[in-house]
């Protein structure tokens, strides 16, 4: 199957939605299946290269205007391409449109990882068009049943969605050896708390670190972004120096020791950008229960609250102290809920099983169309 995922960043590009298009892309292509993904450049220059089997076109960008690349080439790209499956991820306004204007697949899905939350001026200029676009998908894909129903856009259209819930490669999460976690003990002391993710504004760490003073515990945050001089500060201001302790990104080889060397890991998210968190889920494979926030989106379906961790409040440290400190004295059901919640990852989350669901779903629409072609439709 001749497949095209279209985004506006691809790896190295760190984020959810980059590292999500690179998982599946490469899955698919280790299938057996010729896998592209078109995405803009950094640069104004357009590079093209085959990585892990998935052939690659970064084309130049113009701009950047709300996070929005702007390419002229990459409408020109997309119109070169003749795939079976075009897989278009949501929000990517230049992608859409060129998809809808000029793409030559015979089918097209969306994967639409979230509401368009910040640029809300931009969203009134776009947002007729958009309903044309998603009316033009063959299938949407949700990545969970929350957020069809919170959607202002996918709830009215249900009957074009098809839930997949995001996966991951949970194999280096399940077990790590013993002696790099303890070390990490060691050398910060327990009990510990873990943040992992990029420091946007929708993360909500500054409610986190609100809630520390009521928390007996230490808090690991790895990750960098646009938020992490001023979440600095506010630890700084709270006096929370010597108990918050940022260790920027931290290398994918020694990202599941940390998970294994914590007791609590905390997605404290504060809007609803934050439509999945799947870095609950390598929490989760690692065997650790989550506190999380209450987003209406995938995030307390990912975390099932009072099986795998406490769903609560968004906003309030006062229930972010709660949770963590009811987890922390009650080891038993700290270390039960981490063990539901490791069994959940692997039977929900896995990277095999979303690869499987979407392939599934492609050979669903593509035979679908060739029915309808040969009726006459």
């Amino acid at each position: 199957m001749k497949i095209l995922h279209i985004y506006k960043d691809y790896y190295p590009v760190l984020g959810g939605m980059e590292n999500h298009i690179k998982m599946l892309a490469e899955s698919q292509a280790q299938r057996g299946h010729e896998v592209t993904v078109l995405a803009t450049d950094p640069t104004s220059k357009t590079h093209v290269e085959d990585v892990h089997a998935v052939h690659v076109i970064k084309a130049g960008r113009l701009t950047t205007v709300a996070s929005t690349p702007l390419s002229i080439s990459l409408p020109l790209w997309l119109w070169r391409q003749r795939p079976e499956i075009a897989h278009l991820h949501f929000p990517y306004p230049i992608g859409e449109l060129a998809q809808m204007l000029l793409g030559r697949a015979e089918r097209v899905v969306m994967t639409y990882h979230s509401d368009v939350v910040r640029q809300k001026g931009l969203l009134r200029l776009y947002r007729p068009m958009l309903w044309r676009v998603l009316r033009r998908m063959d299938r949407i894909i949700a990545t969970s049943p929350k957020y069809i129903d919170s959607s202002p856009y996918l709830r009215r259209l249900r009957d074009r969605c098809s839930v997949i819930p995001l996966g991951i490669a949970l194999e280096r999460f399940l077990q790590v050896p013993e002696a790099g976690a303890k070390r990490i003990r060691d050398a910060y002391g327990t009990p510990l708390l873990l943040f992992v993710g990029r420091l946007r504004y929708y993360k909500g760490l500054q409610y986190l670190l609100a809630a520390m003073h009521d928390v007996p515990a230490k808090l690991l945050v790895v990750g960098s972004g646009p938020m992490d001089r001023e979440w600095r500060a506010l630890a700084s201001t709270l006096r929370l120096s010597d108990r918050v302790l940022f260790l920027g990104e931290v290398s994918d080889e020694d990202l599941p020791v940390y998970y294994h060397a914590c007791d609590v890991f905390v997605l404290p998210a504060s809007e609803r950008s934050e439509a999945f968190g799947t870095v609950q889920i390598e929490a989760m494979a690692s065997g650790l229960p989550v506190v999380c926030t209450e987003l209406e989106t995938g995030t307390s379906y990912v975390n099932v609250h009072g099986q795998t961790g406490w769903v609560v409040p968004p906003r309030d440290p006062s229930a972010l102290a709660a949770a963590i400190g009811d987890l922390l004295r009650d080891e038993p059901k700290r270390r039960r809920m981490g063990e539901h919640a490791r069994e959940r990852a692997q039977a929900e989350f896995s990277l095999e099983s979303m690869t499987g669901r979407v392939l599934a779903l492609y050979d669903e629409v593509l035979a679908s169309g060739r029915a309808e072609k040969r009726a006459g439709f």
